[in-house]
């Protein structure tokens, strides 16, 4: 079978997609196979940024990672569903993050 790229589906193929992913990712855990539950969330994420627009994310704005309670994430630049920049408490550690890792901070 020829799957397609996250970058060629349809917002249906990319949902449809997530929740077959995810059922996976329960019958995983519930199995105790570790490594194939961590695969499985990542494809999630990968497939949840495509479903994101990211031109919504701008160089120098400060987000919360999904995931890493406490932990910001300050983009440089994006590239593609990728926003490269670094962690707020390791800022001479430049890293990518997809766009569906990142919580846009409150500030009011």
């Amino acid at each position: 079978m020829l799957t397609k790229r996250y970058s060629e589906m349809t917002e249906y193929e990319l949902k449809n997609e997530i929740a077959g992913l995810k059922e996976k990712a329960r019958k995983a855990e519930q199995l105790g196979i570790i490594n194939e539950f961590a695969v499985l969330e990542r494809k999630i994420t990968m497939a949840k940024s495509y479903l994101l627009d990211p031109d919504d994310y701008k160089p120098e704005e400060v987000y919360e990672i999904e995931g890493a309670p406490g932990e910001t994430f300050k983009i440089n630049y994006m590239n593609g569903i990728f926003a490269w920049g670094y962690r707020l408490s390791s800022p001479d550690h430049e890293e990518a993050l997809p766009i569906s890792m990142l919580i846009k901070e409150v500030t009011q």
